[in-house]
């Protein structure tokens, strides 16, 4: 079971798609990584060398990844929440922040409908 950066990949992925597995690692710089660690992007996880894990692992710790960017993205909201701005406001309020509409859609960012109750009409006694 290969282990990179604390993260346990996929084993019968393809190198190149199990490093998304990891946070802050997409495609391009998965591939990036694999060209600069010399790795085949085409062989499956499971068919790794420890060398090759090696090679991998000190590539991805040049870069910001897992806790330390969870850190950054989580600090530089809080910062926006802070001064008071737009987007920070939008953070506060759990509201999307970069434009979208929220008459209809952003359900995934207010949660679910909350149900209206309806009022009880009066009955007129006779």
């Amino acid at each position: 079971m290969a282990r990179i950066v604390g993260v346990d990949l996929p084993q019968n992925k393809h190198v190149e798609i199990g490093l998304t597995y990891i946070y802050g690692i997409g495609r391009s710089l998965s591939k990036s990584v694999l060209q600069r660690a010399d790795v085949d992007p085409m062989v499956r996880v499971k068919d790794l060398s420890e060398d090759e894990i090696r090679r991998i692992t000190k590539v991805i710790q040049e870069e910001k990844t897992e806790g330390d960017l969870r850190k950054e993205v989580a600090m530089n909201i809080k910062r926006l929440m802070e001064i008071g701005c737009y987007r920070g406001v939008r953070h506060r309020r759990g509201l999307p922040t970069r434009g979208q509409r929220t008459h209809t859609n952003a359900r995934t960012r207010k949660g679910p409908r909350r149900a209206t109750v309806a009022k009880k009409k009066k009955t007129g006694k006779k």
